[in-house]
């Protein structure tokens, strides 16, 4: 991998850290059970989604 590609890669795992812990706070002050059932499952993809770029490495 060159050093551009990582570079890309360490981007996009900072991106999906952020998704990550911006769904958490959301999920957190949600009131609605069905909204937040949709945004927990936004935040397990971007858990996985950062967990692709990880092993990409």
């Amino acid at each position: 991998m060159t050093s551009k590609e990582l570079l890309y890669v360490e981007d996009a795992l900072g991106h999906e850290q952020y998704f990550q812990t911006k769904c958490n706070e959301i999920t957190n002050s949600i009131q609605d059970s069905e909204l937040r059932n949709t945004v927990q499952t936004m935040t397990g993809k971007h858990q996985q989604i950062f967990q692709n770029f990880l092993n990409l490495l």
